[in-house]
């Protein structure tokens, strides 16, 4: 039945069978995080970078309402620069599967997908959260629902500075999702390595890194894990300009009344404003260092 739904690239299908090593990777980055091409030549430089360090790259995305675990270059394109390409979360994957439409997945509906193909590694920029002001308006991104349940490893740069981060991390530790920090013991904040929070757990190789994955999973404990990786300290933004920036941004969203999935391609456009540029490139610097690391999982777990 399921295949029904699921098209898994042939080269991906075939890495599945012989057990090598792959690292999902989202479509939200390329169709709703970044400027046309920016966006395009990031997600190609991203699979090159899987590659070269010994895994096969997994872009996963919905087109015409397929579930595509390893989309094309051509399809890259098509997600980059198309029209009308819908953000994807757990809620709109029947609608937009149903009606044979193109969705670009988020965090939780690459996790789903990844699972469904057997992936269990995965590389994003950041994770969605809890956003600022959430007690009121209860705005918690499914991101960390999905954590909670489904069986991937996500490498990323922390969550989004854009959260409230403490509130993040709360939540997580009510679902029981690890948060690890990849040679540091605080929570990466996106643009910056630091954050003022403490991660739960530090891990400075990746062997390691590996056997905790295994063992959460061999035990019995479903879920997910967050694989915080800071961003390389030449490639991150002054902690201070890029607190000052988000503060703009968030206070410019409320007044505008920007809510739900538009809120977060909305502020890291703002942002992008705001810093001339510069939270773009360090944006795209995290994502490469994600690659890198997932990928150096993903073959560690495959041994």
């Amino acid at each position: 039945m399921l295949n029904k739904y699921l098209d898994i690239n042939p080269e991906v299908q075939k890495a599945l069978k012989d057990e090598k090593p792959i690292v999902a990777l989202e479509s939200t980055i390329i169709s709703h995080g970044m400027p046309y091409p920016r966006n395009v030549e990031t997600a190609l430089n991203v699979e090159n970078i899987v590659r070269e360090n010994g895994a096969v790259p997994a872009t996963i995305a919905i087109l015409d309402g397929k579930l595509k675990v390893g989309v094309t270059r051509d399809e890259i394109e098509h997600l980059g620069n198309g029209k009308n390409i819908i953000k994807t979360s757990r809620r709109d994957i029947p609608y937009i599967v149903a009606k044979g439409l193109d969705g670009a997945t988020t965090v939780a509906s690459t996790m789903i997908i990844a699972n469904l193909a057997g992936i269990k590694v995965f590389a994003t920029g950041g994770i969605g959260g809890v956003h600022r002001g959430a007690q009121q308006t209860f705005d918690i991104s499914a991101d960390l629902e999905e954590l909670a349940h489904t069986n991937v490893a996500v490498v990323c740069a922390g969550a989004k500075s854009i959260l409230d981060l403490g509130l993040t991390l709360e939540y997580l530790e009510t679902k029981g999702v690890p948060v690890i920090g990849y040679g540091t013991d605080e929570l990466p904040a996106f643009y910056t390595r630091k954050s003022g929070f403490k991660v739960d757990y530090r891990i400075d190789n990746v062997e390691e890194l590996a056997k905790l994955v295994s063992a959460k999973w061999q035990i019995g404990l479903d879920g997910g894990l967050v694989i915080a990786n800071p961003v390389l300290e030449e490639d991150q933004m002054d902690y201070e300009t890029i607190n000052k920036a988000i503060e703009e941004a968030v206070k410019e969203a409320n007044e505008k009344g920007i809510k739900g999935k538009e809120t977060t391609p909305f502020l890291l456009s703002k942002i992008k404003d705001i810093t001339g540029g510069d939270s773009l490139e360090t944006n795209i610097k995290l994502v490469y260092n994600n690659a890198k690391l997932a990928s150096k999982l993903a073959v560690e777990l495959a041994k």
